[in-house]
């Protein structure tokens, strides 16, 4: 069974009743989630029960060694991760054939976290599972739990290989949730080819997070990479900081500051209109931009509890409104910002006395030249915010950076548990992090959670803002737009997102990349018979043969057998893709800081790469492959890199194809060789680009899936005739759709990759490739063949109803483009795919 109702509906509970019944009747459970953040506050809330029947307790890489002996003999709820379960579970049943005898309930928990290439070795794990339980003769229950799935029966079928009941019904009581669209303002500087540079994303939220925190508003910043949540963290702790050196020396002789006030009830605000389509959305306030504007403000959309609609004063903050800035903005009370924390130009102020109804009222005041600061007066800092100061003692005021922290995967385990405590206790008021803590953690009393950049599908998305308000109270969610065309896409067409279904799950178990090690860990398990071989899927018998060929497996009369002394697990990296992992070692101390898998090395720890770890920054000095090392060493640039590469695709097979407008649409099979050739740097807080240097590194090949589109020179001679850049014109909407993908398909635009030329080789037309980022596909591109018609809809208006006139990283421009974003011609591609479309 399956139960997909929405985040704080009591799936807990669902799966938990039958798992105590079980255990209290001498059977044993397995928890299977994606984090182990998940897994630590499960085990937590299984304790606060106090039923000693229940020994539950958490078996995964953070359990000590001494531990796991006392799990594997007594515990009859066992909580642990699809990792652990491949490589220490599984490969080691017969210590666990007690546990396995007696297994009643299986919970997969949060299994729309499940997709994609991880996904797809998922499932096999699952199915290597099955085996092993009918070895020991117990036929468990499967029991999937999610918020966010799209026909959830189909997907935990294609999951687990069994049939599905499905439970969607949600009666569950919930307060409502504001959620607005902040799109960062443009600021004056200019990127390549002269293109309008937006406020960074993460600037944003730092300067958000640090406002709300003042206003005791308990907050989590969700922010896409690790090191995008440590610089957040860090910014606004500098904020604070400003705020508390000005406090601690209150004779500091300032100008008269501007005196701030909220924005005005957007009844009030012309052009403001609930999203389109948002009426399904019981209890959410969504935002949408006023006609021709820039700014976002909120609405009340109507609710199917009252059908009524409202508007919602929300404060400049909130609404993201501007002003022109004057000089008194420019002022400051503390002098300049402490070494190596950014500027914020051009943003908009924020108005932290006037915030949303979950926030306490405080009072604003100006404050006459010279005078000692108190509380209750507004203080303007360095990055031009207006902040109210609240009543508090110094002590109290000089802690205010110590209620921020980061989040991320890569932390000791206690410390994890520790900052998960203070969020819960309210001793941290502000937590920036991966999307770590968006699985299921109950973290309640959250009032407020800012999402930085589209987290890649609706489903992370409603998931991300079902983090506030989990206790029943009003909550905010705040999307902040990226300088990205799915971003820039989504905050000017609201009714994309607003009263539509999450994306369906995409997995491939049938990948032979995937299917292939798991059949090789499943023989050294249990030697594999052909009554068995349907489990895999159909593809089995053709992959087993392969893996015979090359001497991986032995068949035998008796099945399939492993005939190496390695372990078989070694063979599948279930969340990377392949390869010895590479070390990062600070060069002056030897120390050892973390690893990344070596796909993504030439990108992350090139030579030049900023890298972020707790909190620290870091230049890499040298990557060295051959030793599997990145040596590294102690800076503060002021600036971020982005690695970029250029890329050759060859067409090996074509699986599907269709006629598209005047052209074809195709499906299939390919091999990319890709090589980063050099990274931009880019300044930290305005985006502004500071250099782009070149790289030497291997070229890498890969064999995947695609889906490309092609034109007959017949239906684009007359664009050529016009003087458009057909070839700048494929070029741009190859990066514009590489964008809109996951609007389509629940992948991240880094999980893919794009080619295209007036001219290709194995088509002589002009050709657009889009494909996956993993060995042997993920499935994304095969969802684009599927939606192709509704995919280039929304890139031909993502193009169009940018407001850039020659194209800018809104629309057409792609930070990973190996030319340099040359050639582009935003115009002929909204030309080029209108005729594709047939909309001439």
């Amino acid at each position: 069974m399956i139960i997909s109702t929405g985040t704080a509906s009591g799936k807990s509970l669902a799966y938990l009743t039958p798992a105590i019944a079980g255990c209290l009747d001498r059977g044993t459970v397995l928890y299977l989630t994606p984090t182990k953040a998940l897994a630590a506050d499960q085990l937590r809330a299984l304790r606060e029960l106090r039923i000693t029947q229940v020994r539950a307790a958490c078996f995964d890489g953070d359990t000590p060694f001494e531990e796991r002996t006392w799990i594997r003999q007594h515990a009859n709820y066992v909580l642990t991760n699809p990792d652990m379960l491949h490589r220490g579970i599984l490969p080691r049943h017969a210590q666990w054939s007690s546990f396995f005898r007696r297994l009643r309930l299986i919970v997969v928990d949060e299994c729309h976290g499940y997709r994609g290439v991880f996904g797809s070795h998922v499932a096999q794990i699952l199915r290597r599972l099955r085996r092993v339980c009918a070895k020991y003769g117990s036929e468990p229950t499967f029991l999937l739990a999610s918020a966010t799935a799209s026909e959830p029966g189909t997907f935990a079928k294609r999951l687990t290989g069994l049939e599905m009941a499905e439970v969607t019904e949600d009666a569950s009581p919930r307060g409502s949730t504001t959620i607005a669209l902040w799109e960062p303002p443009l600021t004056e500087l200019r990127g390549e080819r002269g293109a309008p540079v937006r406020r960074t994303a993460t600037a944003e939220a730092a300067d958000l997070l640090a406002d709300l925190v003042l206003a005791d508003v308990r907050t989590l910043a969700f922010v896409r990479s690790r090191r995008g949540a440590e610089t957040v963290a860090l910014s606004a702790r500098a904020k604070l900081s400003d705020v508390a050196f000005s406090l601690t020396n209150p004779y500091v002789t300032t100008p008269t500051l501007p005196t701030t006030s909220a924005v005005p009830d957007t009844s009030t605000i012309p052009g403001t209109t609930a999203a389109p389509g948002a009426t399904s959305v019981a209890g959410t306030t969504c935002a949408t931009p006023a006609s021709g504007a820039t700014s976002v403000v909120g609405t009340t959309c109507a609710t199917p509890a009252s059908g009524a609609t409202s508007s919602v004063p929300f404060t400049s903050a909130v609404a993201g409104a501007t002003r022109p800035e004057t000089a008194a903005d420019r002022e400051t009370t503390a002098g300049p910002a402490p070494d190596g924390v950014p500027s914020s130009e051009g943003r908009a102020p924020h108005d932290a006395a006037s915030l949303p109804p979950t926030a306490p009222d405080l009072p604003v005041h100006s404050r006459r030249e010279g005078a000692p600061l108190t509380a209750g007066d507004t203080v303007a800092t360095p990055e031009q915010d207006a902040w109210t100061i609240p009543d508090a003692d110094p002590a109290e005021l000089a802690e205010l950076p110590n209620r921020i922290a980061a989040y991320r995967a890569g932390y000791l385990a206690e410390d994890r548990r520790l900052l998960e405590k203070a969020l819960r206790a309210g001793t941290i008021m502000g937590l920036a992090t991966t999307n770590a803590l968006e699985l299921g953690v109950d973290v309640s009393g959250l009032d407020a959670v800012l999402i930085t950049g589209w987290p890649g599908t609706r489903a992370s998305f409603w998931q991300q803002a079902g983090r506030a308000g989990r206790d029943g109270r009003d909550a905010l969610a705040v999307l902040i737009a990226r300088d990205d065309p799915l971003d820039t896409y989504l905050v000017h067409h609201p009714q994309a997102l607003f009263g539509q279904p999450v994306e369906a799950i995409v997995l491939d178990p049938d990948n032979p990349y995937v299917l292939g090690p798991h059949l090789c860990a499943a023989a050294a398990e249990i030697p594999l018979t052909e009554e068995e071989l349907p489990i895999f899927g159909a593809t089995t018998v053709d992959v087993l043969e392969d893996l015979v060929n090359q001497n991986l497996l032995r068949k035998r009369h008796a099945g399939w057998f492993w005939t190496r002394r390695e372990r078989a697990t070694d063979l599948a990296d279930i969340r990377g893709g392949g390869g010895a992992p590479i070390q990062v070692v600070e060069s002056s101390t030897g120390r050892l800081l973390g690893s990344v898998d070596e796909p993504s090395s030439h990108s992350t720890v090139h030579t030049g790469a900023v890298y972020l770890h707790q909190g620290e920054t870091f230049l890499v000095e040298l990557l060295d492959l051959e030793a599997g090392v990145a040596l590294v060493s102690s800076g503060n640039p002021d600036y971020t890199t982005f690695a970029r590469d250029i890329t050759d695709i060859s067409i090996l097979s074509t699986l599907r194809s269709h006629a598209l407008g005047p052209g074809t649409l195709n499906f299939g099979e390919v091999e990319v060789t890709r090589q980063v050739v050099s990274y931009l740097k880019r300044r930290l807080q305005s985006g502004e680009m500071l250099g782009d240097e070149p790289l030497e590194l291997p070229p890498r090949t890969l064999r995947t899936r695609a889906v490309w589109w092609t034109l007959p020179a017949s239906a684009v001679a007359p664009l050529a005739e016009a003087g458009i850049d057909l070839g700048g014109a494929a070029h741009a909407a190859e990066h514009a759709s590489i964008g809109l993908l996951p609007l389509f398909a629940t992948c991240d635009r880094w999980d893919i990759g794009g080619v295209s030329t007036e001219l290709h080789a194995d088509t002589g037309l002009l050709t657009v490739f889009v494909y996956d980022g993993h060995e042997g596909g993920a499935g994304f591109a095969e969802r684009g063949y599927a939606r192709a018609a509704d995919w280039l809809t929304a890139t031909r208006e993502a193009i169009s109803s940018c407001e850039c006139e020659r194209g800018c990283p809104s629309c057409i421009q792609s930070p990973k483009c190996g030319n340099g974003n040359e050639p582009l011609d935003k115009r002929g591609a909204i030309q080029l795919l209108d005729i594709l479309l047939a909309l001439t």
